[in-house]
C-alpha cells in the first residue's frame, strides 16, 4: 500500500500544478523505487501520462529482465496508449488504485465529456501482463482529486 499511497501523493502534486491527477511509481523486484512521475498533459501533449514516461524511462535504463521483474504502481488503470507502451517495453506487473470503469463513472457524474480514446481494460491491450486492481482503500481520495480538477474547469 506504500507505493499506491505515493501514487496518490503524485496525483495530488499534478493537481497542484494544474494538471490532471494521475501518478505512477516504478519499483524493482527488490522493492527499490526506480522512477516516479505524475501527469504532464497540461503542456498540451496528451501523451505525457506517467505510465508512458515510466515505460520510456525503463526502456532506456533497464535490461529486459529488470523490466519484466519490475512492478508499476499507479493511481489509475492504464489507458490503451500506456498499456501498449508497458507491453512493448516488457514491464511486469501493474497494480492500480482506481479502474478506468470507476473513472468513467466519476467523470460522467461530473458532466465531463468522454475522452477521445476509448478506455479498455489493460488485459484487452496486453493480454499477458499480471494486473491487480482496483485496490480498495484509496479510491475515494483519487475520486476527490478528479472532482477538484474538474471543478476548476
Amino acid at each position: 500500500m506504500t507505493h499506491l499511497r505515493r501514487c496518490v501523493e503524485l496525483a495530488a502534486q499534478a493537481l497542484t500544478v494544474g494538471d490532471e491527477p494521475f501518478g505512477s511509481v516504478l519499483v524493482a523486484a527488490d522493492g527499490t523505487v526506480l522512477f516516479e512521475d505524475h501527469n504532464h498533459v497540461a503542456s498540451g501533449d496528451h501523451t505525457r501520462h506517467p505510465e508512458f514516461e515510466l515505460a520510456r524511462w525503463s526502456a532506456a535504463r533497464l535490461t529486459p529482465e529488470e523490466r519484466a521483474a519490475a512492478t508499476v504502481y499507479t493511481s489509475g488503470e492504464h489507458c490503451p496508449m500506456c498499456a501498449a507502451a508497458h507491453g512493448w517495453v516488457g514491464l511486469g506487473r501493474i497494480v492500480y488504485v482506481s479502474s478506468s470503469r470507476q473513472l468513467a463513472a466519476w467523470l460522467t457524474e461530473l458532466g465531463v465529456p468522454a475522452p477521445p480514446v476509448r478506455t479498455l481494460p489493460i488485459n484487452d491491450v496486453v493480454p499477458g501482463v499480471v494486473v491487480e486492481g482496483p485496490v480498495p482503500g484509496l479510491d475515494d481520495e483519487v475520486r476527490e482529486l478528479h472532482r477538484r480538477f474538474h471543478a476548476r474547469a
